[in-house]
């Protein structure tokens, strides 16, 4: 199937001058809700949902291919590794200090204001916040990838970008 065939993108006008007006104010929202969790209703994974799906918007808008080569693989995979790094980072923070995994009490011997909140906001914004945008975001562009990504994924391309990476793991080059 040629990507001609394959392409379902067909821009217009008003969806796109819609999501220019809208993006920011939802990549706003979704940064207030994530930060300010620990304090009022939200937290992590209602902020990064909203922030994930800042990219589900502009590929509506803008085309699947263009946002998946414009944001990048590595960024989307670098939010979700970067969220299990710091949520990792804070669990075993608190069993470095003698307590349990993800006690925010045992950051009461450090000598910071609000450990215990500290804590509860490094989890929530720079753990689970960043794993589910990333998350999210990732599982859009593999699902609209479809199933013969595999093979473009293996060679490092996207699929429609024409690119040629010459070889690499399961390419053609030799």
């Amino acid at each position: 199937m040629s990507d001609a065939e394959r392409s379902t993108y067909t821009e217009s006008e008003v969806i796109m001058s819609t999501v220019r007006v809208v993006t920011p104010f939802v990549l706003t929202f979704g940064l207030f809700v994530t930060f300010h969790g620990a304090d009022s209703p939200g937290g992590g994974f209602q902020g990064g949902a909203l922030v994930g799906t800042v990219a589900l918007m502009l590929a509506f808008a803008f085309g699947i291919d263009a946002t998946r080569r414009w944001l990048g693989r590595r960024a989307v995979t670098a939010a979700a590794s970067l969220g299990v790094i710091a949520f990792a980072a804070v669990g075993l923070g608190g069993v470095a200090l003698g307590s349990s995994f993800l006690d925010y009490t045992a950051y009461k011997a450090l000598p910071l204001k609000k450990p215990v909140k500290l804590g509860i906001e490094a989890v929530e914004i720079g753990g689970i916040g960043l794993i589910v945008g990333g998350v999210i975001a990732g599982l859009f562009f593999l699902t609209a990838a479809g199933p013969d990504a595999d093979a473009d994924a293996d060679a490092g391309t996207v699929p429609g970008d024409g690119a040629d990476t010459g070889g690499g793991p399961g390419g053609d080059a030799e």
